[in-house]
């Protein structure tokens, strides 16, 4: 009763309309210490220099590690930038999130639509392709890297068959294709579950027309399954592009980076420019988490675009 009373006064003084801040008003108090705190604070490092880790302690410089990270005489040369390695790991970044989004949206399509059929323990096999979902990135990476290095199982294998031993996380080329193979090896069932969703929304009757119209097999997954898959595989793409240009985790484990700027990617580049090298240029490495999450932003505003645009045509609007 004396709750009641106390929230019966509250609504008497604010009225009716202005409640709803009052429930709100501790999430928001949370979400602005943890969130619009550090993008805060993120904002004056990025507008200030020296190394100085306190913010009163560091000279305000307006744009000036912006135009230190955005600086080249020619774009087509990165070693011709003031900050190659920035370049070279957005270069690396772009990519990463090209082969690695298409590669994984091409293959939990085709998962989705095996696991979609009628076949011998079906929900077995979608628990074992969801399953290194549930896993930590770090234990992903550390289980492929106890794979792959040169005194891995992998190598071990090939020695058995009288092969030599490959270094395949210290040479660039091999290096990159096994970070994005363990980042779909790691992700692809997540994106696989939200497709299956949208197959197993797809009314049962077309395809009973399809067979009774005796249509081929291609033309009922062009004609009729991917029009009607199409909101989930956009929506699958743009989540993935999000994760894909925010890979550290595995890379960091797997390669820290390496050899040399292969698997050097723009989350990579902020921590080791604020945290790893010796001398920590915390203004940098804001900037480029700015420049960053402008690109985040940019990606998100997509992916609302096309969910708003994907419920007014279910609508029918």
């Amino acid at each position: 009763m004396g709750i009641d009373s106390l929230f019966r006064a509250v609504q008497r003084r604010l009225g009716l309309q202005r409640m709803g801040w009052l429930f709100v008003t501790p999430n928001l108090l949370v979400f602005s210490v943890f969130c619009f705190l550090p993008i805060a604070i993120n904002v004056i490092y990025a507008t200030s220099g020296g190394v100085n880790l306190m913010p009163l302690q560091r000279p305000f410089t307006g744009l000036e590690n912006f135009q230190i990270l955005f600086e080249c005489q020619n774009y087509a040369d990165l070693s011709t930038c003031r900050k190659d390695v920035f370049w070279r790991a957005i270069w690396n970044t772009l990519t990463f999130s090209v082969l690695q989004v298409g590669l994984m949206v091409l293959f939990a399509l085709i998962t989705a639509l095996v696991l979609n059929r009628k076949i011998v323990g079906r929900g077995f096999w979608r628990g074992v392709f969801f399953y290194p979902v549930l896993l930590s990135p770090v234990v992903v990476a550390l289980i492929w890297k106890w794979l792959l290095q040169r005194q891995g199982v992998l190598n071990a294998g090939l020695v058995g068959l009288g092969w030599e031993p490959v270094e395949w996380l210290t040479q660039s080329g091999t290096a990159f294709f096994w970070t994005i193979f363990v980042s779909i090896w790691a992700h692809m069932g997540f994106y696989t579950l939200i497709l299956l969703a949208g197959l197993q929304a797809i009314p049962r009757d077309l395809y009973e027309a399809a067979a009774l119209d005796r249509a081929k097999p291609w033309r009922v997954l062009t004609r009729i399954t991917l029009p009607l898959l199409m909101p989930n595989l956009i929506v699958v793409l743009v989540l993935a592009a999000i994760r894909a240009v925010q890979i550290f985790d595995e890379v960091f484990v797997l390669t820290g980076g390496g050899p040399g700027s292969a698997t050097t990617f723009i989350v990579q580049f902020i921590y080791q420019t604020g945290f790893a090298e010796q001398i920590h240029l915390y203004g940098l490495a804001a900037a480029a988490s700015l420049a960053l999450a402008f690109c985040l932003m940019l990606l998100t505003l997509v992916q609302l675009r096309i969910s708003r645009a994907g419920q007014n045509e279910s609508r029918g609007e």
